[in-house]
């Protein structure tokens, strides 16, 4: 048994929310997919949704509801552009009529057919939609429970995958889900840790899939930097809350911005920008979830920019692969064993797991040992345990863009910590992510994803 995957850590899709738009989107693509493989899709004259716990709570300012309407229409949240979908939603909303996997025809309100219902947390995961397809005569032709258990990753109610686990029957030759198991490997064969999670990578995909998923998986991290920086005005959702990354972009870049904070400052406007973005819906790479999207893709500008900005294309290329699949091996074994989810463990899952990923991935590509890379990736993680996961009106914007920004630049400060050292510590990384489950399953329900307490309460109280 190993950890999950690059390619099911990182991957593209929409915001504002891994749990609470890809996830439900992929979970209703499925079950549309799933009448037309039974031969029922004709039969279907109406769907209705039910959106559980965190998903009730939440789902309206994260777009679930649009999201479950973009994924019966058979949309990919990895290939589907934002403005393509904004008309989808607009149609639906115009002519009440919807056309399952972009073919078949049903009446579909989603003031009526998409019910909320936060007080109902289901055991299995608090992230749950119900759906129910219906003939002419109103009688249940199909329905299904799905799961949206973090980071796009989604299981139904027989716990069988739909999206982000790797085959079973996949054997890799250095498995591990443990950081002392990693290590241990990492001991036995004298390979860094990039150099172990590649070749597990390989017991599942070509060496040309695991380049071209970590290729694209860049570009688009850069992609979505560039449009944050470029872009201005207000975000979605009624907060108000005015875009500032391509202000702090034009500072730095015309030198008004001091010298000494400069380099944070970048380093803040490339986190910010991505999470702008994501709170626009654009498309994001999630890192390993939207709501920490942009943790990732600001350190590792930092180390291209500013560390290798003299290193040769090709070796810049391969050192930034190497970033991601150390990033990648500890993210796996944060979910193996805590979570990624905000809905589950609080914003130390989502935002907490993304920096202990990139000061790995920073560590490893500054020439961190094994035992480096563990060390910098504990330290990150620990000084996030206990961090609540409390969105202002259910958006993804406040606290979480700033917070990105914060954390890019701890996972920064973390990498540099443990290279001042010899990767002996006290706290190991297994610690700490045992820690963060353990606070997970003892914190409030309000603090994790409601919006039912801490920020959520006090900004709109002020």
């Amino acid at each position: 048994m190993t950890v999950a995957g690059v390619h099911e850590l990182f991957t593209v899709g929409l915001g504002p929310s891994s749990s609470h738009t890809v996830g439900p989107m992929v979970a209703a693509r499925a079950f549309a997919a799933r009448l037309a493989e039974s031969g029922d899709l004709t039969r279907i004259s109406r769907v209705q949704v039910d959106l559980l716990g965190s998903l009730g709570a939440t789902g309206r300012g994260h777009g679930t509801d649009h999201a479950v309407i973009l994924g019966l229409a058979g949309e990919d949240p990895a290939v589907l552009e934002p403005a393509d979908g904004r008309r989808i939603i607009a149609r639906v909303g115009a002519t009440g009529a919807l056309d399952l996997l972009g073919e078949h025809p049903v009446a579909f309100d989603p003031d009526t057919d998409i019910a909320l219902h936060p007080r109902l947390r289901p055991e299995r995961h608090p992230n749950a939609l119900r759906l129910r397809a219906l003939d002419p005569d109103g009688g249940a032709v199909a329905e299904r429970t799905y799961y949206s258990v973090g980071g796009g990753f989604v299981v139904d109610e027989q716990d069988h995958p739909v999206r982000g686990r790797r085959a079973p029957a996949t054997t890799v030759p250095y498995p591990f889900t443990t950081g002392a198991e990693l290590l241990r490997r990492t001991a036995s064969t004298g390979l860094p840790i990039s150099t172990v999670m590649r070749r597990n990578e390989l017991a599942a995909h070509t060496d040309d899939e695991l380049t071209d998923h970590l290729r694209r998986v860049w570009q688009v991290m850069r992609e979505c930097v560039a449009r944050g920086l470029s872009t201005r005005g207000t975000l979605p959702g009624g907060l108000g809350v005015r875009r500032r990354a391509a202000d702090l972009h034009a500072r730095l870049t015309d030198g008004r911005a001091d010298w000494a904070v400069a380099a944070v400052d970048r380093v803040s406007a490339w986190a910010i920008a991505v999470n702008e973005e994501n709170a626009a819906g654009g498309r994001v790479v999630t890192a390993p979830t939207n709501g920490a999207a942009g943790v990732v893709p600001a350190v590792l500008h930092h180390f291209v920019h500013h560390v290798a900005a003299d290193t040769p294309p090709v070796r810049r290329a391969d050192a930034v692969e190497r970033f991601l699949l150390t990033a990648g091996a500890i993210g796996g074994i944060i979910k193996a064993g805590a979570s990624i989810s905000g809905a589950e463990v609080g914003c130390q899952g989502e935002v907490g797991s993304a920096c202990a990923m990139a000061a790995a991935g920073l560590c490893e590509v500054l020439g961190g040992t094994p035992e480096q890379v563990e060390n910098a990736a504990e330290i990150a993680l620990e000084h996030h345990l206990g961090l609540t996961c409390d969105p202002v009106a259910g958006l993804v914007q406040i606290p979480c863009i700033e917070r990105n920004a914060v954390a890019a630049v701890t996972a920064i400060q973390a990498a540099q910590l443990s290279l001042n050292g010899d990767g002996t510590h006290r706290v190991c990384l297994d610690t700490a992510i045992r820690t963060m489950r353990e606070t997970g399953a003892d914190m409030s329900t309000k603090y994790k994803e409601t919006a039912e307490g801490g920020l959520a309460l006090n900004v709109v109280a002020c």
